[in-house]
């Protein structure tokens, strides 16, 4: 019996509730916007660690959109797989991971903002650097180019982690050590 976990899956013992794959979009490569929206992130008080500078492969976008590709038939004026080729396939895409404090998924959204740039608040990252609207992807039969994305829970977090790096990279998912407050030798 092999004890490779089963396809899909990341090895079990890590605590993904405090865990965020971000993913930097085709478009923010593009734009060179990845280093401020990394910054962004960290200035809110997650670490970021494990950057990788990849192109995306078709597959990857597939499984970490499964839920566009299950919903096509709400998208009736696209064609979702063949979007998400376009978008992601042999493009570059930038992945690192965000930890915080148990439940970080939700407060990471709230600072992405809204997935149609035009509607985010300022403030945000998506309101702030997103040039994009659902309006002119809409119009042009593609999605809509917003950036960044992070895992919306603690599944989609376990599913990313998988997709993006790879179950064994297991070793990128050891919680930062806290900063030693010492004092100075004034």
């Amino acid at each position: 019996m092999s004890r490779k976990p089963p396809s899909g899956t990341v090895v079990e013992g890590v605590d993904f509730d405090r865990w965020s794959v971000i993913l930097c979009k085709p478009d923010a490569v593009q734009r060179g916007q990845v280093d401020a929206v990394l910054e962004r992130i960290s200035a809110a008080g997650f670490t970021v660690t494990g950057r990788r500078d990849i192109n995306a492969q078709a597959w990857q976008a597939h499984v970490h959109y499964w839920d566009l590709l299950v919903d096509a038939d709400h998208y009736t004026n696209r064609d979702v797989p063949a979007c998400l080729d376009a978008l992601y396939a042999d493009k570059p895409v930038v992945v690192a991971l965000a930890y915080g404090e148990p439940g970080c998924h939700e407060r990471l959204r709230k600072l992405l903002g809204h997935f149609d740039p035009t509607v985010a608040r300022r403030g945000t990252i998506r309101g702030d650097l997103g040039e994009d609207s659902l309006e002119m992807a809409l119009a042009e039969r593609r999605l809509v180019n917003n950036l960044v994305h992070t895992s919306d829970d603690v599944a989609a977090a376990r599913r990313d982690f998988g997709t993006w790096f790879g179950a064994n990279r297991r070793s990128l998912l050891t919680p930062p050590v806290p900063a030693q407050n010492t004092p100075s030798d004034a």
